[in-house]
């Protein structure tokens, strides 16, 4: 993939990534470990899907950007329904504003559709994340009462508009500790 004269490739995170990809969300997250240790107890819980934590690459194979999109649900009174969510994400400083976060969202959100995913959540920047189809959550019949948060950063990209689900998002307690 060449975005913006960067050459990276994006693959499915293995073992030995776990050291790197601590790094990459410590060092784009301004040295503190929040985003990092959330990557390390999602990878270590029942919602994490190997398939959907996303690497990005340079041309040497260093870890230069980290997706993860992982399970969580929406209750509606008895009713569960799967869908995804997205967090943390982060590029290495240097390596930012080229494409490269885009590229992995993109790609999330492909693999996400291909295994029948219907919604993939976030809390995030309004500016940014409505480029990639996500929009604020509320209006579609989704709450979200785990985080207080405003209406326009709590977002979702719905990838099945015939699922017809609505209710709570609940976070796994991996994101909550």
């Amino acid at each position: 993939m060449n975005h913006d004269e960067i050459e990276f490739h994006i693959r499915a995170e293995q073992p030995n990534d776990a050291e790197s990809v601590y790094r990459i969300h410590y060092e784009a997250f301004g040295e503190r470990e929040e985003e990092s240790k959330m990557a390390e107890r999602v990878r270590a819980s029942k919602g994490y899907i190997p398939e959907l934590s996303l690497i990005a690459t340079d041309r040497n194979g260093s870890v230069i950007g980290h997706a993860l999109f992982s399970q969580a649900e929406v209750v509606d009174e008895d009713i569960r329904h799967e869908v995804i969510v997205l967090a943390p994400i982060a590029v290495k400083p240097g390596y930012q504003n080229q494409g490269i976060g885009g590229a992995l969202i993109r790609e999330g959100l492909r693999l996400a559709d291909k295994r029948g995913n219907s919604h993939v959540f976030l809390i995030g920047h309004p500016a940014y994340y409505p480029k990639f189809g996500f929009e604020p959550a509320r209006p579609y019949g989704f709450e979200l009462k785990q985080f207080e948060v405003p209406n326009e950063v709590f977002m979702v990209k719905i990838l099945s508009p015939n699922a017809g689900i609505k209710g709570e998002l609940r976070y796994p307690q991996a994101f909550l500790d």
